[in-house]
């Protein structure tokens, strides 16, 4: 016990003193103006669309339990996920991280399961040492790895190995094993490499990595992931778990659009927005939180959009997608978003997909039903994502050997800091 009950009630007298400050009853009020008045479109301050509806712009909700029990829209559905062992720093200057890729189905292929995608990205500080290694096969074909070396930089070594082998083993896995998806691929996280295109809004050092051929390859994988389900006609998306865009209230605090904002990301937004109180009565008191205090019976999510704000603009069909040549309609590209929320966990999840799906009406509406249906009936993500983050993910006593291996076989120990001393490997 570290604290008393006398500093337990201080830190209580504390919260009550910023519950009095901090009075959120009109908050619903503001997410129903933003709802209303500036989603059609979003403009950003230059003047450029940042978000705009794909088709009818609604609030909609579906019975939780009927969702779960009707016919899914797909008969087959994929799921696609990259782990990591976390960048490793040792001794030897050596800095390397290694993600492994799987792909799941539902229902089950076994076959399908045991293929992974394994990629070390490795940093160091020394360009005479020739680290890259090509692709080879191992465990009968059901494998394959290759080491990348990583540009030279002064700093973010360990974030650049992290995101290099996560989104390259990922993309690698995705189009080796693209044709064996016939009806729906779901990407465990976003539809696009996210940390890799937030490189060119960061300082000069990442800017410049930005123009390396590295990331730019990794980047054309996903695109070309995009062109081989569009051209067989097999939607594509990406589920995430933890949406952290800023697109919406970034663009309406900075864009002078009359309308302070309280929120700090678009979750908080649009969890108030698509909440619903237990009692629809009026004069229902709203700060009163919790599972008691809010309708559980229907799932409740917001119609389409185009997003062209923050690394989404690198994508839009007015970017430069990274450099890489597009073969489709620019705009085909665009990533599209809706939001679902889940009321009994009080989560809000993320569905994106590009242009070229969410433009046909009836595309749009089988994915978000056929998602619905698993985050109904599963309180959480679907299926095929958390098969697929099983198959991938690589626990926390898997690493602590992985690494040590790496060490006995550097003949170099692992730099060790206090709080993994403090800590250990937790998962």
């Amino acid at each position: 016990m570290t604290l008393d009950p006398v500093h337990v009630d201080s830190i209580a007298d504390l919260a009550a003193y910023l519950a009095r400050q901090v009075d959120d009853t009109d908050h619903v009020d503001v997410a129903a103006r933003v709802w209303a008045d500036f989603l059609d479109p979003l403009y950003g301050p230059d003047g450029r669309t940042v978000v705009e509806p794909v088709g009818e712009k609604r609030l909609r909700a579906v019975d939780a339990e009927s969702v779960a029990l009707a016919e899914p829209p797909f008969e087959t559905t994929h799921g696609l996920d990259s782990g990591t062992i976390n960048p490793t720093t040792f001794k030897n200057g050596l800095v390397v991280d290694v993600a492994q890729a799987a792909m799941a189905a539902v229902p089950s292929d076994l076959d399908l399961h045991r293929h992974r995608t394994i990629v070390a990205a490795a940093h160091v500080n020394d360009d005479t040492i020739p680290l890259d290694e090509p692709w080879r096969d191992v465990d009968e074909g059901y494998c394959r790895r290759r080491v990348l070396q990583v540009p030279q930089l002064n700093r973010y070594a360990e974030g650049i190995v992290h995101a290099l082998a996560l989104y390259l083993a990922e993309s690698a896995h995705a189009l080796e094993h693209a044709d064996e998806v016939s009806d729906l691929l779901v990407l465990d996280g976003p539809l696009y490499p996210v940390e890799l295109l937030n490189w060119r809004d960061r300082d000069a050092e990442l800017q410049a990595l930005a123009e390396e051929l590295q990331p730019r390859s990794v980047v054309e994988n996903y695109l070309r992931l995009v062109e081989s389900f569009v051209e067989r006609g097999v939607p594509l998306c990406g589920f995430v778990k933890n949406p952290a865009s800023t697109r919406i209230v970034g663009t309406l605090r900075d864009g002078g659009h009359g309308i302070d904002v309280p929120w700090t990301d678009d979750t908080a937004l649009l969890t108030r927005l698509l909440e619903r109180p237990a009692d629809d009565a009026e004069g229902v008191e709203r700060r009163n939180h919790g599972p008691d205090a809010r309708r559980t019976d229907e799932l409740t999510f917001t119609s389409w959009f185009v997003s062209r704000g923050g690394v989404d603009a690198t994508v839009a069909a007015d970017g430069d997608a990274y450099g890489v040549e597009r073969k489709l309609d620019p705009e085909c590209y665009e990533t599209c978003f809706c939001a679902v929320y889940e009321p009994r966990t009080d989560v809000l999840y993320r569905i994106e997909t590009p242009y070229a799906f969410a433009r046909d009406p009836d595309t749009r509406e089988a994915i978000v039903r056929h998602l619905l249906g698993d985050v109904a009936a599963r309180r959480g993500p679907p299926e095929a994502v958390a098969k697929a983050d099983g198959l991938a993910r690589i626990g926390a006593t898997e690493k602590a050997s992985l690494r040590q291996r790496f060490a006995e076989t550097l003949d170099s120990d692992e730099v060790r800091r206090y709080d993994d001393v403090r800590w250990g490997d937790e998962e």
